[in-house]
């Protein structure tokens, strides 16, 4: 549970404006910057934990009471200060969602009705506790069946890939997990499945029946079981048969040799017709052969356990349908989610009218064009690139282009918009409305997959066109960075901070997109975005060898909580790209700072850069900004499914950025070492 202490009246009112805290006409009253940054800098100070020597541990330092001072909400996934920002647009999206259509929009009044029919019914089922539904049971039925609760089951008519493939259809993962690359002609990709409910499964954590691992997926086989009338003596069995299934399976993985040559088995086919519709896919921009010698083996252990592999896709799909409220009270908090993501074209239409603008995107347009000079001094000051391969990154950085809120494509948008029509909603069941949005949200996702034929070789991903997504990426294939409309609020940015703040904070992140540019992925990609390797081989070999030293400094990070190390090669890229990204946003701060001096009076623009309350001076402020975007609040289960990302766990990207940073070290006046 989370530990949970009242904010002040004076932290609830910055709380309270957090949705159109950036809207220039509606902030905090009088509009004063001074008033919002003393608000604020009280609500960054409870955050922290100042007996920590920042030296010492600058994570807990910035961090440190934060996990104690959140409000509880509604989460399947770790709690991060970052990822928080999802409730603010969450608060915009209800705002919209209970206006009424004349206010809003005349050209989907129907689509837009539509998702206020859907986002009602969620709001009048009962969705805590969990309770049976006859709806579920007949989909599940008609894909495989639940051996379970349904003595005709018969193990000669199932496919367990087959069941898995139509899994994906209602937005489950069971033994398939796809992926769609993010760019033409967005085929599907196959990645390792990802075994178990709340808590990720590897060899390790279910070595006994005592592990955290095993205790919580036991508890969801046992939950869902229990609601589906299954006798207590049964569950016993089901539950061991489904573990022993979990273990033959994770040892076929472990096995797995990712390129092995096995010719595309015929099941892949099934996958294509039962999920794509039959589209027709050139075999070259797939990967499924790589994962064909994996499917062999699933294969012979499947079939080993079908009544054990049936129950658990079954349960996979309930899992799915599940809201998985821990109260009643998150009920609405889940609706808005679950509608937003499934309407997202049209309600980010909406969001983008109302709580985005012009004096926002220039600003941070400003700001972009600041870390981009940074950036282009990095590569002129970086001794270890040869001629050409300068050359070469100088042209890529002069063709970056910005996009700020989000890029703008009417007739896609239009035609994703109008998809909404081909939803049928039904009055009398929740359940069955619940399918429905499942099946669309997947068949969106799938979109221009499955229109690739009438669509243009440089059409844009999907995410392209979300702005009130809370996300800022770097895109390879049009040599471009995306700063999202959802991610301009607080921890990210807020127009009356002091620029140390918003250069640490959203200047950071602008670095750490620019930097993708110019990492092992970057290199792919040229400045007109084609796949070109343009590195030479002698940056190649020197960037190598400086990169495992920073490398095996990640590796070197141990995670108590499940007795794992950092993935230092996994995550190689990511902390360049912070380290790069910061360093970036330090310069641009430093170099900002001094135009303003030329133009006015030294001490008044420092005065400017004050969080009154703080105790900080602007450039201790810049770091504790930093750090402030991953306060998180982890569960063990959390861990696991971290340790297979990218991106490394928020307390080392922080330690592990700022012990490479000897700007840092000066700031805080910290001794060697």
């Amino acid at each position: 549970m989370w530990v949970i202490s009242k904010p002040t009246d004076s932290i609830n009112f910055v709380r309270s404006n957090n949705v159109i805290e950036n809207d220039v006409s509606k902030n905090v009253p009088e509009n004063t910057d001074l008033q919002y940054r003393i608000e604020y800098a009280k609500l960054m100070k409870t955050f922290m934990n100042e007996s920590v020597n920042p030296c010492d541990d600058f994570y807990e330092y910035a961090c440190g009471n934060w996990k104690n001072v959140i409000e509880e909400r509604y989460t399947e996934h770790k709690r991060s200060n970052g990822r928080d920002i999802k409730y603010k647009v969450n608060d915009a999206v209800e705002k919209i969602l209970n206006d009424s259509v004349e206010n809003l929009t005349d050209e989907y009044a129907n689509e837009f009705k539509l998702a206020q029919q859907f986002y009602q019914s969620c709001l009048s089922a009962d969705l805590y506790p969990t309770t049976m539904s006859q709806v579920y049971i007949d989909v599940i039925k008609s894909i495989g069946g639940f051996p379970a609760i349904d003595e005709t089951w018969q193990s000669d008519n199932f496919s367990w890939f087959n069941m898995s493939a139509h899994l994906t259809n209602y937005d489950v993962s069971g033994l398939i997990k796809e992926d769609i690359p993010k760019l033409y002609p967005f085929t599907p990709t196959i990645e390792l499945p990802d075994l178990g409910f709340d808590y990720i499964v590897d060899s390790d954590n279910i070595a006994s029946n005592k592990t955290q691992s095993y205790i919580s997926n036991e508890k969801s086989i046992r939950h869902y079981l229990n609601v589906y009338g299954v006798e207590e003596g049964k569950i016993s069995q089901i539950v061991d048969e489904i573990f022993d299934f979990w273990r033959g399976i994770l040892k076929a993985m472990d096995e797995f040799e990712e390129y092995a040559k096995v010719d595309i088995e015929p099941f892949w086919r099934d996958y294509i017709d039962i999920a794509w519709m039959g589209q027709k896919f050139n075999e070259s921009v797939t990967n499924y052969y790589h994962f064909s010698s994996l499917y062999n083996k699933l294969n012979t252990v499947c079939n080993e356990h079908k009544e054990a592999v049936a129950n658990y896709l079954a349960l996979k799909f309930l899992y799915g349908m599940d809201a998985k409220l821990k109260k009643k009270e998150f009920q609405m908090e889940y609706c808005l989610m679950d509608t937003q993501y499934t309407f997202r074209f049209l309600i980010d239409k909406l969001y983008l009218k109302k709580y985005f603008n012009e004096r926002i995107k220039t600003e941070v347009t400003t700001l972009v064009q600041e870390i981009q000079k940074s950036v282009r001094q990095q590569i002129e000051q970086a001794e270890w690139l040869d001629k050409k391969t300068r050359t070469e990154a100088l042209l890529k950085e002069s063709t970056i282009q910005s996009r700020i809120g989000n890029f703008d494509d009417p007739i896609m948008s239009e035609r994703l918009i109008r998809e909404i029509n081909n939803l049928t909603f039904d009055p009398d069941s929740y359940e069955q409305n619940n399918i429905n949005l499942k099946k669309f949200r997947t068949f969106m996702n799938r979109y221009l997959g499955l229109h690739n034929e009438l669509i243009h070789n440089e059409t844009k991903p999907l995410e392209a066109l979300i702005g009130m997504q809370v996300n800022a990426f770097y895109y390879h294939i049009d040599n471009s960075i995306y700063i999202m409309a959802g991610i301009l609020h607080p921890p990210v940015y807020h127009k009356s901070w002091p620029n140390s703040l918003k250069f640490g904070t959203l200047g950071y992140l602008v670095g750490h997109e620019f930097t993708h540019g110019f990492d092992t992925v970057g290199a792919l990609f040229d400045s007109n975005g084609d796949q070109r390797y343009w590195w030479t081989e002698e940056t190649e070999d020197v960037f190598n060898n400086r990169t495992d030293c920073y490398e095996q400094h990640f590796n070197d990070y141990l995670i108590p909580e499940i007795n794992r190390t950092i993935n230092g090669y996994l995550t190689k890229d990511e902390n360049i790209a912070d380290n790069g990204g910061l360093r970036a946003a330090l310069n641009s701060y430093r170099k900002y700072m001094k135009e303003l001096n030329k133009e006015g009076d030294l001490m008044t623009t420092f005065k400017d850069e004050d969080m009154p309350g703080l105790n900080l001076s602007p450039e201790q402020l810049f770091f504790v900004g930093f750090a402030q975007l991953y306060c998180a609040s982890y569960k063990e289960e959390h861990y696991w499914k971290e340790l297979i990302d990218e991106h490394p766990m928020d307390k080392y990207r922080v330690l592990g950025t700022l012990s490479n940073m000897e700007d840092f070290s000066k700031v805080y006046e910290c001794p060697l070492g």
